[in-house]
């Protein structure tokens, strides 16, 4: 499932977060798909949480909303 999310995905980043989530749930280690995500365990661990929460969709990139500069 989390393979096809990823080959269906249109979206780099989030295709490559489902790709290393999918290596965990086939079998390998955290250690071993933080190598394929190209990061940390810790986000490793940010990406498994995300992904129970709110599916594929919880990996799609979001742009950060921007505060108000200050003014002087």
């Amino acid at each position: 499932m989390v393979r096809l999310a990823a080959k269906r995905s249109k979206d780099g980043p989030q295709a490559r977060r489902l790709l290393a989530l999918a290596a965990i749930y086939e079998g390998a280690s955290r250690t071993e798909s933080a190598k394929i995500g190209g990061v940390t365990l810790q986000i490793i661990r940010d990406w498994v949480l995300k992904f129970n929460a709110h599916g594929p969709e919880g990996l799609v990139d979001r742009k950060a909303a921007l505060g108000r500069l200050p003014t002087e």
